[in-house]
């Protein structure tokens, strides 16, 4: 089965990368560890990279959705993942509340309309959303640097939200009162509270 195009980049032999995917790995491990969630929703699971870099803590029980079947066939045909469920972040086909955790990494700049998509990961989280973006400008300063899509000055062609951490703190207050940054270069990880946890 041949690469979706999100795969590549965990391909690539550029030991530049590497470390900096790496980096972002164990950075996430921190972040998920000290929400310590017992069940997650990986929103957005792409191939399954999220379970491949074991980047869960051990015994986490793991939903993985995704928008494409192709995708979930590969995440089942790498890790074994069994609990694959296809379906879009804007209309999650889940309780309220029904996850401690729901993970969204690397999906909201794909999207035409992010604050549906995390109205939707706020209702199904008890503790916590956590999310990852690209880091702007210097993403696409970096793409330009290896030689990456220079038709599009360096922006991946399916990218069509854009963020910094200001702005990205910005939008993420308008669904959630608790908002933690955390510098993964060249992405921001956000670590964030459900209003209904806020309230309890």
């Amino acid at each position: 089965m041949p690469a979706a195009p999100l795969q590549e980049k965990y391909n690539t032999s550029n030991p530049a990368v590497r470390f900096l995917l790496n980096r972002f790995f164990s950075r996430l491990r921190t972040v998920i560890g000290e929400v310590g969630p017992a069940t997650v929703l990986d929103a957005g699971c792409g191939e399954g990279e999220i379970l491949v870099r074991g980047a869960l803590p051990a015994g986490t029980h793991v939903v993985s959705l995704d928008l494409h079947p192709q995708s979930l066939a590969a995440a089942r045909q790498r890790i074994g993942q069994r609990r694959l469920v296809c379906g879009s972040t804007y209309q999650l086909p889940f309780a309220s509340n029904s996850v401690d955790a729901v993970l969204c990494l690397e999906v909201l700049e794909h999207l035409d309309q992010p604050e549906r998509a995390l109205a939707e990961l706020s209702r199904v989280a008890r503790q916590a959303v956590i999310l990852s973006v690209p880091h702007e400008p210097w993403f696409r300063l970096g793409n330009l640097a290896r030689g990456k899509y220079l038709d599009h000055r360096g922006n991946h062609p399916e990218h069509v939200q854009h963020w910094n951490p200001s702005t990205l703190r910005a939008m993420l207050r308008e669904e959630f009162n608790t908002v933690e940054l955390f510098p993964a270069f060249p992405w921001i990880i956000a670590r964030c509270r459900p209003e209904t946890q806020v309230r309890n």
